[in-house]
């Protein structure tokens, strides 16, 4: 297997997602920030490109409104942007959908994006989701990312089974999820994080669920 040439992409680390509604859940922010922080720490140090991504549903907006606080990047990761950063704005979901980010990473001759931020269950899912179509090879850094509980007419799902769901669905096809301690190691070796597939995926839930 080559070696893959990565890319770190920041989803929407905002102030939206540190307090009220949107507030990340599970892992609990003040545990996978820190994660975010370690991979970047990472990838500086393994010299690939870092790009920061924001959410923006315009100017006025009750949430990820551009000049409100909450807009912003936490602290800890604006503190290490440098100028060497790309930065966007996105109005959707993916992190690819409107935005020149493809582009970007197509320059830097990349064929695998590691995604770490939030949430799990919007932008982390469609950015990975839409990978597939644009060819990039996607990792999903599991404890570097997070979830909110949702409610609706459909049903009611906890942040920890909303995450924990989706790392698996998204690692049955989608995507390699891994830790960032396993994502670093990898990085280091020049390596990819191992992947699973749906066919495997579907053997081994129905020999659990036999076994339950």
């Amino acid at each position: 297997m080559s070696t893959p040439r990565r890319a770190l992409v920041l989803v929407d680390v905002q102030q939206q997602y540190f307090s009220g509604p949107l507030e990340i859940q599970y892992p609990p922010h003040q545990e996978s920030l820190p994660m975010i922080v370690r991979a970047i720490d990472a990838a500086a140090v393994a010299g690939i490109p870092i790009a920061a991504i924001q959410h923006s549903a315009g100017e006025g907006a009750p949430v990820f409104a551009p000049g409100k606080p909450e807009f912003d990047l936490h602290p800890d990761i604006e503190d290490r942007r440098t100028d060497a950063w790309k930065g966007v704005v996105k109005q959707y979901g993916s992190v690819y959908a409107d935005t020149d980010l493809a582009g970007w990473l197509r320059q830097h001759d990349i064929d695998t994006v590691t995604l770490a931020g939030y949430m799990t269950n919007n932008c982390i899912l469609a950015s990975a989701v839409e990978a597939e179509f644009l060819g990039f090879n996607t990792e999903v850094l599991s404890d570097a990312t997070g979830a909110i509980n949702i409610a609706n007419d459909a049903g009611f799902a906890e942040a920890k089974t909303v995450h924990t769901t989706l790392m698996s669905l998204l690692n049955s096809n989608w995507a390699a999820v891994g830790t960032t301690d396993a994502w670093a190691d990898a990085l280091e070796a020049r390596q990819a994080l191992e992947k699973s597939d749906l066919g495997s995926s579907a053997m081994a839930g129905t020999a659990r669920r036999a076994g339950a």
